[in-house]
């Protein structure tokens, strides 16, 4: 059995205790949660966190940071204790909808990767489903009064080799998953996971098309002037995308596109947040750019946050398949380990991959407004899973898809 309080300390920060009270053979514990409404009390934890390789990129303290300076974010930052030892930062924003206020993951709806930021002993610490139910009511408790519900978004049941520690927490298999293809010191024994005389073949041709318009260079963004460039002409290929399928445009919000810009500014920091990848033409079109791609870095860990093409210079030349390959082949010389294709099941991403990793909504209800919006969560996920469990009308959905889309280079969740 689980009890819960809300108390006040002295900052005007409110508190939820949950003690866990579970049978002789257990020990008690005890979580204690803490709200912030500014990031900046929880700096110095908050990137310590960080470093641990466990922790999404996504949730690092710059990450986080630009995100909320470029939005108007009602921040909701939980720190979780456990006896008394720093256990989690959950970053989370609270955003207001027609009927309920659902606290989320900062910058969700950008993000290929949610884990929260657990101390390096979490799964050691969330071991049994009491233990699960005493965090998920103490996160619940302290969010009392500010949301309806906390819905974390995609989460990774487990992650390189180690459970996520919020595991054991209520929730919802999320109908995409993640694509990942590990890099193994080059390119040539990398491609042999993944059919290398296919690949290889797809390469030559796409610099035999290019080298027809006049050759190509591999660029990467080294200053601030040339990521943001990059990054602009990345919006303007997207919007035309987007157009042509008839899509509403996710990078359209002037927030969203100075966050990225944000990002992109960082060329000279250690952490490489956002790094521009871009197939530039010579020749006739010279300086043209025809692919580009964003990166996102952590230790041995790559995600390709986004990508797009030139459809009307080059789009037969299938370029964005030629920068995968060319920022595969860089990473894997230069020791990355992972390379991430991020959430989404897309053909491309498949043909690329040698791993699927299923992924989980962790759905955590506050008010009873919140119990009918987690009803709605799972029922809309189980329609997802029932047509994709139908292979005829996926494989019809999929085909009209593809007519649609031609050769795309998109990234992004179904």
């Amino acid at each position: 059995m689980t009890n819960s309080e809300i108390t006040m300390d002295g900052s005007g920060d409110s508190r939820a205790h949950a003690s866990l009270r579970a049978g002789p053979t257990e020990a008690a514990g005890r979580f204690e949660v803490s709200l912030h409404p500014s990031m900046e009390p929880l700096e110095a934890e908050w990137r310590m966190l960080d470093g641990l390789s466990g922790n999404s990129l996504h949730h690092a303290y710059q990450w986080c940071r630009a995100w909320a300076a470029n939005h108007a974010s009602h921040l909701a930052l939980l720190r979780v204790t456990f006896d008394g030892e720093l256990l989690l930062i959950l970053p989370l924003e609270v955003k207001q909808g027609r009927l309920f206020r659902t606290a989320r993951l900062i910058g969700t709806e950008h993000s290929n990767l949610n884990t929260g930021l657990f101390a390096h002993n979490a799964s050691g610490v969330i071991t049994s489903p009491a233990r699960a139910d005493a965090l998920a009511g103490a996160i619940s408790g302290a969010l009392r009064g500010l949301a309806d519900i906390v819905m974390l978004d995609r989460l990774p049941g487990n992650w390189r080799g180690a459970p996520n520690p919020f595991a054991l927490l209520p929730g919802v298999a999320n109908p995409n998953p993640s694509f990942q293809l590990p890099l193994l010191g080059s390119i040539q024994p990398t491609l042999a996971q993944i059919n290398a005389k296919r690949r290889r073949k797809k390469m030559r041709t796409s610099e035999r098309r290019l080298a027809e318009m006049g050759g190509y260079d591999y660029v990467i963004a080294r200053t601030r002037d040339e990521a943001h460039a990059l990054l602009d002409t990345f919006f303007r290929q997207k919007a035309e995308r987007f157009a042509t399928l008839g899509l509403p445009d996710v990078f359209r919000d002037p927030e969203t596109q100075a966050f990225f810009h944000a990002l992109a500014a960082r060329v000279d920091d250690d952490v490489h947040l956002m790094e521009l990848n871009a197939i530039r033409l010579r020749g006739e079109h010279d300086g043209r750019i025809v692919a580009v791609a964003g990166l996102s870095r952590k230790a041995d860990h790559v995600i390709c946050q986004f990508g797009s093409i030139d459809e009307a210079l080059a789009g037969d030349a299938s370029p964005g398949e030629l920068l995968f390959y060319r920022m595969i082949e860089r990473l894997s010389a230069e020791g990355v380990r992972l390379f991430d294709f991020g959430v989404g099941d897309q053909p491309y991403k498949r043909s690329w991959c040698s791993i699927e990793t299923p992924l989980r909504d962790i759905v955590l209800p506050v008010t009873l407004a919140g119990r009918l919006a987690s009803l709605r969560h799972h029922l809309v996920v189980r329609a997802k899973r029932m047509i994709k469990a139908n292979s005829a009308i996926y494989a019809r959905i999929q085909r009209t898809r593809r007519r649609r889309q031609g050769k795309t280079f998109v990234n992004g969740a179904d």
